[in-house]
C-alpha cells in the first residue's frame, strides 16, 4: 500500500502534502535499492544514506539558520523512511537531532560553520547526553567541564551515542556547576578529532546502527564552542528533545504502517481451512486492533507536530503523549504482524522480523516509556 492516509487531515498544509508525495517517490527511486543491498558495513551505509539524502535536498529540513524546525515536515520524512528502512530513518533523524542544538541555540557563526555540512550530508553530528549512570535522569549527569582560560576542559564518559564512532561533531552536555542538578549543565560542540576525545567502545544492538561509548580525558574545548549560555544545557537538551521526540513517534508510525500492510498482504493470500486467513473472525479482530493502533498514533503524532509548529514553542506534554502511544502501539502492531505470519514471521531478515527488532529501541531512546508516563503525569498535575 504505502499510502499515508492522514495527508488530508487539517494538521497538514498543502505544502506538506506535496512534500510527502514527492519524498515518497524519491525514496522509491533512491533509497529502496540501497536497502536491498543490505547492511554489511553499517558505517559506510550510513554515510552513503546521509550523502544521498543531502544530494536530494531533504536534509535542508533538518537544520535551520533561523532557529525554526518544521516538525510536521520532519515527521513526514521519518514516517516515510521508517516504512521502507529503519537505517535510512536513523540516518536522517541523527542529522536533525545531532544538529538540533545548533539550529535552535547556535550563534550565526556556529550555524555558518556546521549547518551547511549537515544539510549537504558531508558532516555527521551526534547528540551525546546519556552516561553509564545517567540517561533519562539528566540532572544526574557526571561529566564535567571545568573553565581554564579561554577553554573548558571536559572529563567523563558518554554512552549510547548514536552516530558514535562516525560523527564529525558531537554535541556534549557536561556539568559546569552554575547551580545544583539540571541547572548546572552546559552544551558544547566538540569536533570528533579533538585531543582527549576517544571512542572507547562500539556497541552492537539488535537493529544495527552506529552506536558508541565516548571518553573525555582532559579534552579542551574553546569557549566559542558553547551552545547557549553556561548553565543552559538542560534547556538546550529539552528544547531539542521536544522537537525530536515527536518525530520518534512518526518513525514508530512508519514501522507500524509497514507491518499492517505486510499483514494485509499475508492474510488476504494465505489460505487456511478452505478460505483465506482474512475470512477468519479472529484475524479480522486482530486487523481491527492493529488499525486502531496505527490511526490513533497518527492523530497524536501530527497533533503534537502541529502544536509545535503553530501554537507553542514547548510541547513537553504533547510530545510525550505522541512518543509513548506511537511506540507502544507499534510494538503491539508489529507483534501481531509476526503472529499472523506464523513461522515466516520469525525468519531472519523477513520484513516483519526486521520490524520487530527495529521497533524495540524506540520505546527506550529519547526517554523510555516509563519516563514519558512520568512526564505526562507531572504536566497534568502541574496544571491543576
Amino acid at each position: 500500500m504505502n499510502k499515508i492516509g492522514h495527508l488530508s487531515w487539517p494538521f497538514l498544509e498543502p505544502r506538506h502534502r506535496d512534500l510527502a508525495v514527492a519524498f515518497a517517490d524519491w525514496v522509491g527511486r533512491e533509497i529502496v535499492s540501497l536497502a536491498a543491498d543490505g547492511e554489511a558495513d553499517i558505517d559506510t551505509t550510513c554515510r552513503t544514506l546521509v550523502a544521498r539524502l543531502g544530494a536530494g535536498g531533504w536534509l535542508n529540513h533538518c537544520a535551520s539558520d533561523n532557529g525554526t524546525l518544521d516538525v510536521r515536515t520532519l515527521c513526514l520524512l521519518r514516517e516515510t523512511l521508517a516504512y521502507h528502512w529503519g537505517l535510512a530513518d536513523f540516518a536522517l533523524a541523527m542529522q536533525g537531532l545531532g544538529s538540533g542544538p545548533v539550529s535552535l541555540f547556535g550563534t550565526p557563526a556556529q550555524k555558518a560553520e556546521w549547518l551547511p555540512g549537515v544539510r549537504e550530508g558531508t558532516l555527521l553530528p551526534a547528540f551525546a547526553l546519556s552516561e553509564p549512570e545517567a540517561g533519562s535522569d539528566v540532572a544526574a549527569l557526571a561529566t564535567t567541564a571545568t573553565p581554564d582560560g579561554d577553554d573548558y576542559v571536559l572529563d567523563g564518559t558518554k554512552t549510547w551515542v548514536s552516530n558514535g564512532g562516525i560523527a564529525d561533531l558531537y554535541i556534549v552536555f557536561a556539568r559546569t556547576g552554575e547551580a545544583p542538578g539540571a541547572r548546572g549543565l552546559t552544551a558544547f560542540a566538540v569536533d570528533a578529532d579533538t585531543p582527549g576525545l576517544e571512542v572507547v567502545e562500539r556497541i552492537e544492538v539488535i537493529a544495527p546502527h552506529p552506536l558508541a561509548t565516548l571518553r573525555f580525558d582532559g579534552c579542551r574545548v574553546p569557549r566559542d564552542r558553547l551552545l547557549g549560555a553556561p548553565g543552559e544545557g538542560f534547556k538546550v537538551a529539552m528544547a531539542t528533545l521536544d522537537v525530536f521526540r515527536t518525530t520518534v513517534g512518526a518513525a514508530a508510525l512508519g514501522f507500524a504502517r509497514r507491518a499492517l500492510d505486510e499483514t494485509l498482504q499475508r492474510v488476504t493470500t494465505r489460505r487456511l481451512f478452505g478460505g483465506t486467513m482474512a475470512e477468519m473472525p479472529v484475524t479480522r479482530a486482530t486487523l481491527a486492533e492493529m488499525t486502531l493502533g496505527v490511526e490513533s498514533s497518527a492523530l497524536l503524532v501530527y497533533r503534537a507536530a502541529w502544536t509545535r509548529d503553530c501554537v507553542a514553542d514547548r510541547i513537553t506534554r504533547e510530545a510525550a503523549l505522541a512518543k509513548l502511544h506511537a511506540t507502544e502501539a507499534a510494538q503491539r502492531v508489529i507483534d501481531s504482524a509476526v503472529q499472523l505470519h506464523g513461522g515466516h514471521g520469525v525468519v531472519s531478515g523477513s520484513p516483519v522480523e526486521t520490524l520487530y527488532r527495529e521497533i524495540r529501541a524506540l520505546r527506550i531512546y529519547e526517554g523510555a516509556s516509563e519516563v514519558q508516563r512520568e512526564i505526562i503525569a507531572r504536566e497534568l498535575l502541574r496544571n491543576l
